[in-house]
């Protein structure tokens, strides 16, 4: 991706969320120069993988297939003795742009509708060899109701609805017709070692530095 198509979007997240009325955290506004002046009081920032994320999964259409996402808390998913044992991002699943078929073999996370339009989320068990999509029925929990669906169907979440998605269960979502803000409150979250995709992707962006960044991506944070 070119960092100006990185930084138009992160611009226009900031204004998504804000005509959501979600506030992010003050580090969200830091800007490179800020980064400059930060040491050890922010290395959990950095540890942690917090802040902005924008990739195309490094198939070069970030329209059609992409995703923008804010991690705001997280625990260091290797130590048992963090007493943080959860994780919050939030995201932007834009209009019939998909977030392509993926698992976690650890995380436990829910998905969360929480405005926009209608959030498209499908389904389907991994296979033994988590090589394919299993034929087996899809049995979930959204807000406490059971919802049983075929292997590869469609659970369409409403704002205010979500549902609960367990490790090796494979899924893609898409925002119907329009974005949706799109919550995700977890187990401890390894973007390096916790996602496996259906087809061989990379999980953040190869970037092409046309100008210069607006914020630093959660990957990209000096030392």
């Amino acid at each position: 991706m070119k960092r100006s198509e990185i930084n138009a979007h992160v611009h226009a997240a900031e204004a998504f969320f804000q005509k959501h009325h979600f506030h992010l955290p003050p580090f969200s506004s830091w800007t490179p120069e800020d980064w400059s002046h930060k040491g050890p009081e922010a290395d959990a920032i950095r540890a942690l993988g917090l802040g902005w994320d924008v990739t195309d999964l490094g198939k070069g259409h970030f329209e059609e297939e992409g995703l923008i996402l804010f991690t705001l808390r997280n625990g260091h998913a290797l130590d048992p003795a963090d007493p943080k044992t959860y994780a919050e991002k939030i995201m932007i699943s834009g209009a019939n742009q998909v977030t392509p078929w993926h698992f976690h073999w650890h995380k436990t996370e829910d998905i969360i509708n929480r405005g926009g339009g209608d959030l498209v989320v499908t389904l389907a068990w991994a296979t033994d060899d988590e090589a394919h999509l299993s034929s087996r029925e899809v049995c979930v929990t959204c807000d406490g109701v059971e919802r049983h669906l075929p292997a590869g169907g469609d659970l369409v979440l409403t704002p205010g609805e979500s549902v609960t998605l367990p490790p090796k269960l494979y899924h893609q979502f898409h925002g119907h017709r329009e974005a949706v803000l799109v919550g995700e409150v977890s187990r401890t979250n390894d973007d390096h070692a916790d996602n496996r995709f259906l087809e061989p992707l990379g999980r953040f962006p190869a970037i092409e530095e046309d100008e210069a960044p607006y914020r630093y991506l959660c990957h990209e944070y000096p030392q």
